[in-house]
């Protein structure tokens, strides 16, 4: 076999497999008699959640041969595999069906002694079934915002074997990094956490701050973009306590006042 022709192949196999582990972002609609807001989408193979809006349209990042999962307390659970024409249309329709509860019997003459726990342990109520009961795993953590969770989808996918002895390939977090999108997606991630901090500064310890400070008000939009431009912005206020950001906010106004004085 000659060398073009083991290149052709390798690059045939590549892009093969690239299109058929390609994850996308597949649109749908689930229709039901009911009322169709909030029902749950999951996708178990790539451990990805969505819910449907008022009108029972979602967004889920899936790839063909991903197992979707419906559920809803109203309606009965369903299954629906994607197929590669779902992808090649990006678009896919589920119809549930209306959940039938057999309510249990009724036995009148439970006493009821207003003590919470006790009554709640006398009741023949069960809890609301969650993931773990069905067999979802379940994420209980800060959950990723949606930049956040493409820059995952972007650095990260499935090891491809090359048929060469312990030869693995990761195409899609190759691929990404070659055209720049994982770098494009991780600087919008960053600008979009950054905002939020300043958001919440601006609305929470901010006014904290100019109630002990002062600071002319027109001067509050240059000092908030004054500690946004430092680099230890993110370190200094990503998940910490309203104090410990308020006393970095004293620091950097002390440089911003040295800075506004030399500058007049």
């Amino acid at each position: 076999m000659t060398f073009y022709r083991i290149v052709i192949i390798i690059s045939f196999l590549f892009f093969s497999i690239l299109n058929w582990g390609q994850t996308h972002d597949l649109s749908g609609i689930v229709v039901a008699d009911g009322n169709v807001e909030g029902i749950h989408v999951i996708n178990k193979s790539a451990y990805r959640y969505a819910t449907t809006n008022t009108k029972g349209e979602f967004v889920i990042e899936a790839k063909a041969s991903d197992s979707l999962y419906f559920s809803s307390i109203q309606y009965t659970p369903k299954f629906i595999v994607v197929s590669a024409s779902m992808i090649d249309q990006n678009f896919i329709k589920v119809y549930l069906d209306d959940s039938v509860t057999e309510l249990d019997e009724v036995t009148i003459g439970k006493i009821l002694t207003g003590d919470l726990n006790s009554d709640i342990g006398n009741s023949d109520a069960e809890r609301p079934l969650d993931f773990y009961d069905l067999g979802i795993p379940g994420y209980t953590g800060v959950r990723k915002t949606q930049a956040e969770s493409r820059v995952y989808e972007a650095d990260n996918g499935k090891m491809v074997y090359l048929g060469f002895p312990f030869v693995m390939f990761n195409f899609n977090k190759f691929l990404n990094k070659v055209t720049g999108r994982t770098k494009k997606l991780k600087r919008v991630a960053k600008f979009e956490k950054e905002k939020n901090i300043l958001t919440y500064i601006k609305e929470v310890v901010g006014p904290k701050l100019f109630k002990q400070e002062d600071l002319a008000e027109e001067l509050h939009a240059e000092f908030y973009f004054f500690c946004s431009d430092d680099e230890n912005f993110q370190l200094r206020c990503t998940n910490r306590s309203d104090v410990e950001i308020l006393q970095y906010l004293q620091e950097k106004l002390i440089e911003f006042k040295a800075n506004n004085l030399a500058d007049n």
